[in-house]
Parts: C-alpha cells; sequence; structure tokens
C-alpha cells in the first residue's frame, strides 16, 4: 500500500519562504507524475505545482509560477516545493499526489500560514 506523508508546513511572514517535503512509501515512483496541491480557505482543491520523476520535468500553475519550485530525490522517493516570496494568498492546506490526483492518495495535509 502506497503512503504519501506531507510535512514542513508552518506560519511565515509575507515574502518569506517554506519549504515542504512528501515521501512515497510502498512504491517505485518511475512512470509517474508527481504533484503539489492546494486548498486555500473555502476554495476548492487547486494544482500547484507536478514533476515527471523520471525526467525531471515540472509543471506550475500560473499563480505559483516564478515563486515555487518543486523537486525530487530520486534515492529518497521524496519531492519538495520550495516556495519563496509567500503571500497571504497562499494560505492553504498543501497536499501531496500524483499528477492527475488520485483519490487513494489524498493524506492530511500540512497547513501553510502566511502572515500580512
Amino acid at each position: 500500500q502506497v503512503l504519501l506523508v506531507e510535512t514542513g508546513g508552518g506560519l511565515v511572514q509575507a515574502g518569506g519562504s517554506l519549504r515542504l517535503s512528501c515521501v512515497a512509501s510502498g512504491r517505485t515512483l518511475n512512470g509517474y507524475r508527481m504533484g503539489w496541491f492546494r486548498q486555500r480557505p473555502g476554495k476548492e482543491r487547486e494544482f500547484v505545482a507536478s514533476i515527471v520523476w523520471s525526467t525531471g520535468t515540472t509543471y506550475y500553475s500560473d499563480s505559483v509560477k516564478g515563486r515555487f519550485t518543486i523537486s525530487r530525490d530520486n534515492a529518497k522517493n521524496t519531492w519538495y516545493l520550495q516556495m519563496n516570496s509567500l503571500s497571504p494568498e497562499d494560505t492553504a492546506v498543501y497536499y501531496c499526489n500524483t499528477d492527475p490526483a488520485q483519490e487513494v492518495y489524498w493524506g492530511q495535509g500540512t497547513q501553510v500560514t502566511v502572515s500580512s
């Protein structure tokens, strides 16, 4: 059984940075695109970024392009979301999943709160 666990959220001031991590246990990620999603207060869950595990090709939503960077560590079965220049609009619960997301892989998420 595959388990995805997100860590790294917290409280940060506007303009600050955070790095989220997601570790996958239970299977190899080759052949998958792994992603980050978020759910802002009162909004639907939305795509943030994803990375093709085998090639490292990355994709970003327009709202985070240029500020967030997704990366991976193949040996650790872990991928990251480096978030810079954070704004209060980035406040959300962040989740990792495959891209496209699969219901079975949604975890608890990690809360990111950006204060103004």
